[in-house]
């Protein structure tokens, strides 16, 4: 795979190393209750709750109640107040756990609406016959202009510099920046080109310079943005397997205690004591699992909703959750692991050549190299003292694949060159002898750098007489990202193993994989070679995570359970992942991973919680409830409340207002520290474990002191 290069690439790539998985503390704030209300007002209908077993009951139980108050208010009969109270809590309950999922979904279509704002309709140049040798553009009789909206899939369209890209599509001609802010939010424009991994456009985006020849690849209808816009407002979101799992086993336990209740009618009954329906009904509400009932749907919606405000983009709620369980990843060297361009980092002078010499030869010979590699030399050397002057005056000697040397020749004569070994040492031979000395001192830096996974690169001088020398080597190095090393043990921590998958030869791919901390390395990689490697790993019982930008990666990426494709790439390895990253940065697959865990845990750690809440609630209302009908209960009630009236629309009360309070962690996500699966396990049960067991206690405590001083409970 050869990831794409931008101008944004090394600024995206630091930001990744330094971003937190969680969004800022803004991102949720009590006004978005408000302003989500007539959404979970509008959620209440039986129709869109029926996906909701546990919150469905309470509705129903919520309906009976309302029945039973009103009947007991028109016929004057007695406990009117506690089942009005009872009544209303219960309506609370289900509103609560609406708003939750309202508000998920909210920010989701506050996201839309940005995206919507870009599909606009424009012009497009159509080229009606489009011939792959001629110039369309000089064409102006083959070229027709109709509205974006009438693009159909393999049109092929002209955009020049100013103009807004009509639809989505694969570049076949040219090369131009292009603004993506509309999309990816970044402002530094990128370059795309024709017939490599970075020809991929998106409609909506905007041509700053050049021109380009685009062939549409989208169905009218159907082009990314129109898929983001779907996406995040989650009109295809469904309950992922875990989500499913989850489901029945609170629905499950929502019949264990509707069978349970049930049968306390006619237990208290032999005791002349049969509590009302109101009693009942809320008794089932408080001892069913409403909290993680209520919040699940939100969680899954969050989980999401956090990969796209980092520019992520999941095809499916799947996805993220296999995020969570990945435990081999497969990372790219080249822009992911290093910063895509090698690097100088030392100058090594030959016996007899000073330092400085060297460092001046080295620069001097590079100040007309545009690549990334010879600009990298004059600034080591500015790093060393010296800032070469330019070019003026002088012969530039470009590098060509037949010399494999570039440099400079002086109007004295005199030259410099710098390039293979091998080209320069035998460029210096044509000028004279070279000892043997010298040779062998050369070959043995040479051979040092390689064993190093560096690249040597000699240089050599021309005085004005006519003798040729040979001055030393630099070293270029592939740089591995900052922090890298760090966070390949935390993965390590986390059960995680990394692998490095590089074109590189072994040695100097071991060299890489060394210095980055990576777990293992695969050199001299094909795309056969990592379809392979996945298919043994899952065979293993792994999950697989790995990046992509080419077409040449699209298998792989079909294959792997968590496939993220670069929006930089082409358009048939964004169709085969399962994830676009828009900002089209490697690394990000990290954090990916992280933000899968971050999923899973919180719905564990919630989960937890609800059902210790739920425990801890049977123990704190039942002994007040039937002390009086068995008083072999009273050693049971620790709590000592006021009496089963305030018992029951404490625990009720309490069972609402823990909705409302979790909403937020909900949808910020439990913060994910690495550690090993027995250190989470034993994390959530001490936090939400015994946190969920203690709460309900203090909780329930505080309202019945507030409810005994209302009179008549």
């Amino acid at each position: 795979m050869s990831t794409p290069t931008t101008t944004r690439a090394p600024e995206a790539a630091d930001r990744a190393d330094q971003r937190d998985v969680r969004p800022p503390s803004g991102a949720f704030r009590p006004a978005q209750l408000v302003k989500n209300l007539p959404d979970a007002i509008r959620k209440l209908d039986p129709r869109e709750l029926w996906h909701n077993p546990v919150m469905l009951i309470v509705e129903v139980g919520a309906a009976l109640t309302t029945v039973l108050a009103i009947a007991l208010s028109v016929g004057g009969g007695s406990g009117v107040a506690f089942t009005w109270a009872i009544t209303v809590w219960l309506w609370l309950t289900v509103l609560f756990a609406t708003l939750a999922e309202a508000v998920a979904e909210g920010r989701g279509r506050a996201q839309a609406a940005s995206l919507r704002a870009t599909r606009t309709t424009t012009s497009a140049s159509r080229v009606q016959r489009y011939d792959a040798v001629a110039d369309p553009g000089a064409q102006q009789a083959e070229i027709e202009t109709v509205a974006s909206a009438d693009l159909q899939q393999h049109d092929v369209v002209v955009v020049v510099a100013g103009e807004v890209i009509p639809g989505d599509g694969d570049i076949v001609s040219g090369i131009a920046s292009v603004d993506e802010s509309a999309i990816t939010g970044e402002s530094a424009p990128v370059v795309r080109e024709s017939g490599g991994d970075r020809s991929a456009v998106t409609g909506g985006t905007r041509v700053l310079s050049d021109r380009i020849v685009v062939e549409i690849t989208s169905r009218p209808g159907e082009t990314f943005v129109d898929r983001m816009i779907a996406l995040v407002e989650g009109a295809v979101r469904q309950k992922t397997p875990n989500e499913l799992a989850l489901s029945v086993l609170l629905s499950t336990l929502t019949i264990i205690f509707v069978v349970v209740v049930l049968a306390l009618g006619p237990i208290a009954g032999f005791q002349d004591a049969a509590p009302g329906v109101a009693v009942l009904v809320a008794l089932l509400v408080c001892l069913i699992p409403t909290t993680i009932g209520a919040l699940l749907s939100a969680i899954g919606i969050a989980g999401m909703d956090r990969l796209v405000q980092r520019n992520v983009l999941a095809t499916s709620g799947r996805a993220v959750e296999a995020a969570g369980d990945v435990s081999t990843l497969l990372l790219d060297k080249t822009g992911t692991i290093t910063y895509g361009n090698r690097r100088a980092v030392a100058f090594l002078p030959l016996p007899g050549v000073a330092e400085r010499r060297l460092t001046e030869a080295a620069a001097l010979s590079s100040i007309a190299d545009p690549t990334p590699e010879g600009a990298s030399v004059v600034e080591l050397a500015g790093e060393r003292g010296f800032v070469p002057t330019d070019a003026t005056g002088r012969t530039v000697v470009p590098f060509t694949a037949q010399t494999r040397m570039s440099g400079i020749d002086e109007p004295d004569g005199s030259a410099l060159r710098k390039g293979a070994s091998a080209s320069v040492l035998a460029w210096v031979q044509e000028h004279g002898p070279v000892a043997p000395a010298v040779a062998a001192a050369l070959d043995e830096r040479v051979r040092d750098i390689s064993g190093q996974g560096g690249t040597p690169l000699a240089v050599a001088e021309l005085d004005a007489d006519g003798t040729a020398r040979l001055l030393g080597v630099i070293h270029l190095k592939d740089v591995v990202k900052t922090g890298l090393a760090e966070r390949f043990a935390a993965l390590r921590a986390m059960g995680i193993r990394t692998v490095m998958v590089t074109g590189d030869n072994p040695i100097t791919a071991k060299a890489i994989a060394a210095e980055a901390g990576v777990d293992d390395v695969l050199a001299e990689a094909t795309p056969e070679d990592k379809l392979a490697l996945i298919r043994r790993e899952q065979e293993g019982g792994h999950l697989v995570a790995m990046t992509g930008d080419g077409t040449n990666d699209a298998p792989a990426l079909a294959q792997a359970d968590v496939g993220v494709a670069m929006n930089t790439g082409t358009s048939a390895a964004k169709e085969a992942g399962n994830m676009v990253d828009l900002d089209s940065d490697p690394t990000k697959l990290i954090d990916v991973v992280t933000i899968g865990k971050q999923l899973l845990i919180t719905r564990g750690a919630l989960t937890t919680f609800s059902i210790a809440n739920d425990v801890a609630k049977y123990f704190a209302i039942i002994p007040a409830m039937f002390v009086g009908v068995f008083p072999g209960l009273q050693a049971l009630n620790v709590m000592r409340l006021h009496s089963p009236d305030s018992a029951i629309l404490s625990a009720v009360v309490f069972n609402a207002l823990v909705i409302v309070a979790l909403i937020p962690l909900a949808l910020r996500g439990v913060r994910y520290r690495p550690s090993s699966a027995s250190a989470l396990l034993s994390r959530n049960l001490l936090v939400y474990g015994v946190g969920g067991v203690i709460a309900p206690f203090i909780g329930i405590k505080v309202i019945d002191l507030i409810v005994s001083l209302i009179p008549g409970f």
